[in-house]
């Protein structure tokens, strides 16, 4: 463990303490107190935060202290962003509404650029590593259970004061929802029976359509999936707009990673999936036929977790 890090434990429960269990927001003037307190820690770094984003910049700390800020986030997607990092972050995510931890999934995924630190997974002074200093890959995506533990952002030993910014966007998750992030965790695998009749259900989207075209973004490490849409069951975004020869479909585009090798093929699917960091993320993708025997199967066993048209 490195020089921050064991500063940041070594004393555990004494000068970082937890924060306090969640309940009902502050009124708004105690919470114009206590703000800058929790956030800035003693440490007097400047900061611009509301209680879904942080930024801020090590630039304020004296160069032989190893100071480590605590930032606290209570909402459900934001993001973190140091300039110029040096000492330790310790950040604490928590959901807006009450949820108990166990019911949420955390992701984060760095900024392309982002550089200066290593950003660990830390519990009871334990820590692994999520995203080496420097490691931006386009698309990259870590995530695990809330319940697993909390971010520490250590920053790097730098020989020059360059321009540097550690950052990333993050989400919380419910729980009921981490059955259908193998879009995130393990894209490629092909659905269960099971998953399929669940996301068709749960997912932020689910239509049935054809693959139009296919563009492969090596750089990205991504695939960006043209599709035409005959029918639309669910979608909570805009990522599927009426097709221009107004003929009562539509058109739009799901991205999954560049290594499932997905090609364009004949024939009609069912295309599930959901919102992550902006993009939608393609989860369960059936032939359509075999979505139509999945879904006869359970009917007649009263299995369904929902009712949809399958014509």
């Amino acid at each position: 463990m490195r020089g921050a890090a064991r500063a940041a434990w070594g004393r555990a429960g004494q000068l970082w303490p937890r924060p306090p269990a969640p309940g009902p927001p502050p009124p708004p003037l105690l919470l114009l107190l206590l703000l800058p307190a929790v956030l800035l820690g003693g440490a007097g770094a400047q900061y611009s935060s509301d209680l879904c984003s942080w930024k801020g910049s090590g630039l304020t700390h004296e160069a032989h202290r190893k100071e480590v800020e605590q930032v606290y986030l209570r909402c459900a997607a934001g993001a973190v962003e140091w300039m110029y990092p040096t000492g330790a972050l310790i950040v604490n995510l928590r959901p807006n509404t009450f949820s108990p931890a166990r019911h949420l999934t955390v992701c984060i995924k760095p900024f392309t650029d982002s550089s200066g630190a290593n950003i660990y997974l830390e519990k009871t002074g334990e820590l692994r590593l999520l995203v080496p200093d420097g490691d931006g890959r386009p698309g990259r995506v870590q995530c695990f259970g809330l319940e697993q533990g909390g971010l520490f952002v250590e920053a790097t030993p730098q020989q020059d004061i360059g321009r540097r910014t550690t950052g990333f966007q993050y989400e919380l998750i419910r729980r009921h929802r981490a059955s259908d992030l193998h879009e995130l965790s393990a894209p490629c695998r092909p659905c269960s029976d099971t998953e399929v009749l669940l996301a068709v259900c749960t997912s932020d989207f689910a239509v049935r359509g054809s693959i139009q075209q296919v563009t492969h973004e090596p750089e990205r490490q991504d695939s960006a999936i043209h599709l035409h849409v005959s029918r639309l069951y669910r979608q909570k975004s805009r990522v599927f707009e009426p097709a221009p020869e107004g003929d009562g479909h539509w058109q739009g585009r799901v991205r999954t990673l560049l290594e499932c090798g997905v090609r364009p093929g004949h024939g009609d699917f069912l295309f599930t999936g959901h919102m992550h960091f902006g993009e939608a993320r393609l989860g369960c993708a059936p032939r359509f036929k075999d979505f139509q025997r999945m879904y006869r199967d359970a009917q007649e066993r009263g299995l369904n977790p929902c009712e949809v048209g399958t014509d």
